[in-house]
């Protein structure tokens, strides 16, 4: 079982071309307010990024960003969060979010949000820490990612027992349930070189 007192949230820092991905990222900033869950995420103003942190707010949450100091020397830093922390580089940032958080959820979003979330995901599977990821599926933007994820399974790249490592689901409140009573599934032994 996950204690969520905190999530990070990967997000897209374009709006996209649907609303309903809007709609989403304020319903998802909303419910983790409710909740009592605090957000952590990239920090910035834009996009989907800023409509999560903006709805979160409204509704009393707390709010933490971690922006590099080049972003924010852009002024793409959010400036009404509970706190705006400034790192030095990106790998500091994903690190950052990283501890702040108890799992992890992705928006849609383009290539650096997926890269975080497989980032975070393989630190699960390598056992550097013991967090879900999800992604928050609307109107199939991630049906792609899913197909991926299930062929690497499928052609052997991928043990069966890590394919509970990625939740998914287009529901933001069965999400979060999914998340609170996900338990790691368990570790298989790496093939040694005198095994292959």
């Amino acid at each position: 079982m996950t204690h969520l007192r905190s999530v990070c949230v990967y997000a897209g820092s374009s709006v996209g071309a649907r609303p309903a991905y809007a709609e989403a990222a304020a319903l998802l900033g909303r419910t983790l307010a409710e909740r009592g869950v605090r957000i952590v995420y990239g920090g910035g103003a834009v996009g989907l990024m800023g409509i999560l942190a903006d709805a979160a707010i409204e509704a009393g949450g707390v709010v933490v960003g971690v922006i590099p100091q080049a972003l924010q020397d852009r002024e793409i830093g959010h400036e009404g969060l509970t706190e705006l922390r400034i790192v030095g580089s990106m790998h500091e940032r994903k690190l950052t979010m990283a501890e702040l958080a108890d799992a992890f959820i992705a928006l849609p979003g383009g290539i650096g949000t997926v890269e975080e979330l497989v980032e975070a995901m393989t630190w699960t599977q390598l056992g550097i820490h013991d967090k879900p990821c999800a992604l928050l599926e609307v109107e199939g933007y991630y049906a792609p990612f899913i197909a991926f994820v299930d062929h690497a399974v499928a052609e052997g790249f991928v043990p069966q027992s890590n394919r509970g490592l990625l939740l998914s689901s287009g529901d933001v409140a069965a999400l979060l349930d999914d998340l609170e009573g996900w338990s790691m599934p368990p570790r298989r032994r790496w093939v040694v070189a005198d095994e292959a």
